[in-house]
């Protein structure tokens, strides 16, 4: 029974240990921007120049390609008649590779027909310097429709556009294939007509220090009030905010003031994505002199399942809760004119309205459609996906400690007694015993039998 025990707690330590060895470290010379931080789950995936020859994506999956200029990419994904569908590619070309104001990455989600069941594209625009965009395509259940709602295969095209002045360098991606459950029956199927849009009074308290990830997979969480940190030239930054159903997300960044004289246009830019990375709002670009300089989100609608169907990206967006993505990129045009350090940002950030109101119940698991409270915990502590799964890690290696040095301690404790008992049998044996009889003999077991209980000097044989 104790070497059961023994080897259940032993693996566990081991494959916790693993895992904390596991987590995603990547070096970074001094000075330069954060490379982006890929899921370490995501899989390999080869887009096809043909539906025919597609690779599937799984629900819940999250893969890498890369994609050339020109580049068309199929991929296929199989469909209830039930779920809402997400398909997501983010594109991240390498720091320093020239893009143009047209630059594209556009995601498509097709019937077996050649039917569009949605897109939606994704530009550098104005601020023309390389770093991470991206977008979704979605397959969305609608009652009075008859477009790309049953169970089938269906077919995600990826493409490319690059002015031929642009880097022809590939551009990585990283995709993401995700499932909703429908609700039940009495869900909203109208779009808002409004919803409060004046901006709420700036958050209170001090300003909190929280350093911004490099990735969707690395960004910390956020929570309401004034957050600071600083960003290099040529540096992107995620953060995250968990958002309920009912609630209103309100965000700004400003840029601090620097020594220096100068000027750089569409310096940096701050966009909002929601659970399934899909592309809800960018604030205008902030260009920059050296004196502090602000831009904000328009104001967004709450979260609610009625959203959906709204024409609008802003709006339709907001479909869902969960945890939703703020990505800030400075131009590396700004380190010629202010030099390489990194400049003051901050982030304001306001949640206003009660958790769960107007709430549908969903069919199934909501997975990452929900706020749970651990959720919001994690955005309290800064926590990003690999610190939660390295504490949830640590905490298995302290249970599965305390549980091996419980039952080490208990093993010990019942040698000792076993022992105890032993020694004090064996000398009440040797004292009623005749002449011949020596110590530690049992005299039923015959000279040729030592016990050898009361003379063991260390714990038994099976630890």
């Amino acid at each position: 029974m104790r070497q059961r025990s023994r080897g259940r707690v032993a693996p566990a330590v081991v494959a916790a240990l693993c895992a904390v060895a596991a987590l995603p470290a990547q070096a970074v010379a001094a000075g330069e921007p954060s490379p982006y931080t890929y899921e370490p789950s995501a899989k390999p995936v080869r887009g096809t120049a043909s539906s025919t020859d597609s690779e599937p994506l799984k629900p819940g999956g999250t893969y890498r390609d890369s994609i050339r200029p020109g580049g068309r990419l199929f991929y296929r994904v199989q469909l209830d008649a039930k779920s809402n569908a997400y398909v997501s590619a983010t594109a991240v070309p390498r720091p320093g590779t020239k893009v143009e104001y047209a630059d594209e990455l556009k995601v498509t989600l097709q019937d077996r027909a050649g039917n569009s069941c949605s897109y939606n594209s994704a530009q550098f625009s104005s601020a023309e310097f390389a770093r991470p965009i991206g977008t979704y395509a979605h397959r969305t259940i609608e009652q009075d429709s008859t477009s790309c709602q049953g169970a089938d295969t269906y077919f995600v095209l990826i493409e490319r556009t690059s002015k031929a002045t642009s880097s022809s360098e590939p551009w990585e991606l990283e995709i993401r294939h995700l499932t909703e459950p429908q609700v039940k029956a009495g869900g909203a199927t109208a779009a808002p007509e409004s919803w409060p849009s004046s901006s709420p009074a700036p958050p209170g308290g001090q300003a909190r220090d929280r350093r911004g990830g490099s990735s969707f997979y690395s960004a910390p969480g956020l929570y309401e009030g004034e957050w600071r940190d600083r960003i290099k030239p040529g540096e992107t930054l995620f953060y995250k905010v968990p958002v309920d159903w009912g609630q209103q997300l309100f965000a700004s960044a400003d840029l601090g003031s620097a020594a220096g004289e100068g000027y750089v246009s569409n310096a940096l830019s701050m966009v909002l994505y929601n659970p399934a990375r899909g592309l809800v709002e960018s604030a205008s670009t902030i260009s920059y002199d050296g004196k502090q300089n602000s831009s904000a989100l328009d104001p967004l609608p709450p979260v609610a399942y009625e959203n959906r169907f709204d024409s609008s990206d802003s709006v339709n967006g907001m479909r869902f809760p969960g945890w939703y993505y703020l990505r800030v990129s400075l131009s590396p045009e700004v380190e010629k004119v202010f030099g390489p350090q990194g400049l003051g940002l901050s982030l304001r950030v306001n949640i206003e309205g009660s958790r769960g109101k107007g709430a549908p119940a969903y069919a199934g698991p909501a997975g990452p459609f929900q706020v749970t409270d651990d959720d919001l915990s994690a955005a309290e502590e800064g926590q990003s996906a690999p610190a939660a799964v390295k504490s949830d890690t640590m905490r298995l290696v302290a249970a599965a400690g305390i549980g091996a040095g419980t039952v080490l301690v208990l093993g010990l404790g019942v040698w000792t007694l076993v022992a105890r008992r032993r020694a004090a049998a064996g000398a009440g044996a040797g004292a009623g015993a005749g002449p011949g009889a020596g110590p530690g003999v049992d005299p039923g077991m015959g000279a040729g039998h030592d016990s050898g209980a009361a003379t063991q000097s260390g714990p038994p044989a099976a630890w």
